[in-house]
């Protein structure tokens, strides 16, 4: 009788832990930096202010060694760094404005933080396969687009800076966008891996390009509808790019087809030429974009030249967490958070920062080529391209290398619905990893020529 043995690789979780512990030690020095610059002293309740950032890092270490040891042991440390950096640019703002730790943006960020992760476990320990999603492939694509339309309405819906993007009920505020583009992950992941082979048929060759036939465009041509009608209908460039960007990306690897780029790039390059000639507030942007510094990109850009020249002050190492002036660009916390840190870390920190991301995408792409389901592939795929737009869309918009954009930084800026969305978003990317890092059965050598027990069916 053939006997089977598992190969146990090394979980990590010991190595998990050592990375939080230095991810934390990371966030209390700059804390401490914060402070001295700002009082001249090391505040008597700093344990207070950033042992619930450690205490909530711990409680999410010690789950994942309890319902899910493989998984990947980078990405709670990057996620501890990200926030906590985030809490401290946020708390340094808070003191330049006068505002107490009691009652200011930090502690409400530390507590939409705990709020986040407690979703997230809840998530993690709730989901014990990620392929129990693809059950709720068109489920979550309806529910992606009410998600989506829920601004329009007329009680709930909240406009922001001429974004119909927020829904507010009472005092709460919340941005549906963010946890629409998980929603959609889910639905792309779980339709593509239907229709890919259909989707991948050979068609006609162009320019070197093999092109899809005509009767397969309606997916790629439905996606770029539902982004235009967000752009027109909600105002959100952002949103537009980052649902359109998504499938094409993941459509792009479900079918190994360059002629999805190609077409995806005409259709979003067309799109936004007709919004930039109907639309007033893309023509600002796009001004804002190409010469910000004229006499009329001056009175309409002030925002995103004071981000530069912030930038700019900065330079290679920064003035120093606290010795900046950060607090001179508007939506400082939010919008443009990645300047505020850009400012005081300079060019170093900010690549840094950006580097943490980069870590972060990496390991999303290494668990789906991990994995053995294609629904998981594409899913993880799908989650890891949404950090990687989101990031570049923002980083792209407060820096001149695309149009200024309305999204915001994950995990870093100020804003409990990023938060909420984000902290989710890796809990399932956690449990993907878990199941892709975990051992699969094998056979023992030693067995290999025993006999095999026949059973007969008579």
């Amino acid at each position: 009788m053939k006997t089977i043995t598992t190969i146990a690789p090394k979980r990590g979780r010991n190595v998990e832990l050592l990375l939080v512990a230095l991810a934390i030690g990371v966030v209390v020095l700059a804390y401490i930096n914060v402070e001295v610059a700002a009082n001249g002293s090391v505040p008597p309740d700093l344990l207070a202010h950033t042992g619930m950032l450690a205490a909530i890092a711990l409680v999410f270490h010690v789950v994942l060694r309890w319902r899910a040891s493989y998984a990947d042991p980078l990405v709670l440390p990057i996620l501890t760094l990200l926030n906590g950096i985030g809490l401290v640019m946020i708390h340094r703002l808070d003191l330049a404005a006068g505002r107490d730790f009691s009652e200011g943006y930090a502690l409400k960020q530390l507590q939409w933080t705990a709020l986040g992760v407690a979703l997230a476990l809840t998530v993690l320990v709730a989901l014990r396969d990620h392929r129990v999603l693809r059950r709720y492939t068109y489920t979550a694509g309806l529910l992606g687009l009410v998600l989506l339309l829920l601004p329009l309405l007329p009680i709930i819906g909240h406009d922001v800076y001429g974004a119909n993007i927020w829904i507010k009920i009472g005092p709460f505020t919340f941005q549906p966008a963010e946890v629409a583009k998980i929603c959609f992950a889910v639905f792309f992941a779980g339709y593509l891996v239907q229709t890919r082979d259909v989707l991948a048929l050979a068609g006609r060759k162009v320019l070197g390009l093999t092109l899809p036939r005509g009767r397969d465009l309606g997916p790629i041509l439905v996606a770029w509808v539902a982004s235009v009608l967000v752009l027109v209908l909600e105002t959100d460039l952002g949103t537009s790019l980052l649902l359109f960007g998504l499938f094409v990306s993941m459509l792009y690897v479900a079918t190994e087809r360059v002629s999805w780029i190609a077409i995806g790039l005409s259709l979003a390059a067309f799109g936004a030429f007709v919004a930039y000639r109907l639309f007033p507030h893309l023509q600002t942007r796009v001004l804002c974009w190409v010469d910000p510094f004229s006499e009329e990109g001056t009175r309409q850009c002030g925002q995103l030249v004071s981000g530069l020249m912030g930038l700019s002050a900065g330079g290679l190492l920064g003035t120093g967490l606290g010795r900046g002036r950060p607090w001179s660009t508007p939506l400082p916390e939010t919008d443009f958070i990645f300047n505020s840190l850009g400012e005081e870390l300079g060019l170093v920190g900010i690549m840094a920062i950006i580097a943490l991301y980069a870590i972060l995408v990496e390991r999303g792409l290494r668990s789906a080529i991990g994995l053995r389901d294609g629904f998981g592939k594409l899913l993880a795929t799908g989650l890891a391209f949404t950090v990687a737009l989101q990031v570049f869309v923002v980083v792209g918009g407060v820096t001149r290398v695309i149009p200024l954009t309305g999204l915001t930084l994950p995990f870093v800026a100020y804003g409990g619905s990023s938060l909420l969305a984000n902290w989710t978003l890796a809990a399932i990317l956690l449990r993907i990893s878990d199941h892709a890092r975990r051992p699969e059965p094998e056979l023992d050598p030693a067995s290999m020529d025993a006999p095999t027990e026949v059973v007969s069916t008579r």
